[in-house]
């Protein structure tokens, strides 16, 4: 169906005529623009007004009509469509302090930081959460919401694919992350709450402790699923040989 998003904007179509008809018309001018007293200095004189063509004023009402078209949004609506809907409110809280950059684990075969790994799985799961709404929570030193609850899975994906290690600080506050996701999620139906924590290690920044945390999620009924990321064995080779840590 055609509709307009602003039709209130064609009452602006008869503004040119009322301009001309209100406003005084211009006159040439046969003399000088500007008298100098000094001697020697001369101005071009002007040339009288040429009087417009009709082709020129039909051209300018035309070009005036097409610009008050174009702001009044013509728009065409298709048919409603529903949503496929699952019944989960996901909340995605994702570590970006600074350990995320340890390169120990595997992509395409090559070594990967830890956050590439997440931003390559997190993705594709993302794409698969068809039906559920979907937010997104980055949390370094602090934690903030950068995507809220919404069924426009492409844009979390674009976000998180986007983001970058520090983003939130250098730090980890598990604690104040699963804190603001319930914030985000207690408003909704209480059997469609959950949380998924992707971190790769312990609390050492924040106002809550996650423990607290932890208790405030069951108390609001919001489940926490929990990925840790990291390797076991990490070898490091160095002037004495190679070494294998655990870098987690």
């Amino acid at each position: 169906m055609f509709d307009w998003g602003w039709p209130w904007l064609f009452v602006l179509l008869p503004l040119p005529l009322l301009a001309a008809w209100l406003l005084p018309r211009a006159h040439g001018w046969g003399g000088a623009m500007l008298h100098l007293p000094h001697l020697g200095l001369a101005l071009p004189q002007q040339r009288e007004v040429s009087p417009v063509t009709p082709l020129r004023r039909w051209l300018a009402l035309l070009a005036w009509s097409l610009l008050v078209v174009a702001a009044a949004r013509p728009q065409w609506l298709g048919p409603p469509e529903d949503v496929a809907r699952s019944g989960r409110d996901l909340m995605l809280a994702i570590d970006t302090s600074g350990s995320m950059s340890i390169e120990d684990m595997q992509l395409g075969g090559r070594a990967a930081p830890r956050f590439a790994a997440i931003q390559a799985i997190g993705s594709d799961f993302i794409r698969r959460r068809a039906g559920d709404r979907v937010g997104l929570i980055l949390f370094g030193s602090r934690a903030y919401l950068l995507v809220p609850l919404t069924f426009d899975l492409h844009t979390v994906g674009e976000q998180l694919m986007e983001s970058a290690i520090g983003l939130a600080g250098r730090e980890t506050a598990i604690g104040d992350a699963v804190g603001l996701a319930v914030k985000r999620l207690r408003d909704r139906p209480q059997d469609q709450r959950v949380l998924v924590l992707l971190t790769d290690g312990v609390n050492n920044a924040g106002e809550l402790e996650p423990r607290q945390a932890a208790e405030l999620a069951s108390a609001n009924h919001v489940r926490i699923y929990t990925i840790g990321i990291g390797a076991d064995r990490l070898r490091v080779d160095s002037l004495f040989g190679s070494r294998y840590v655990n870098p987690s």
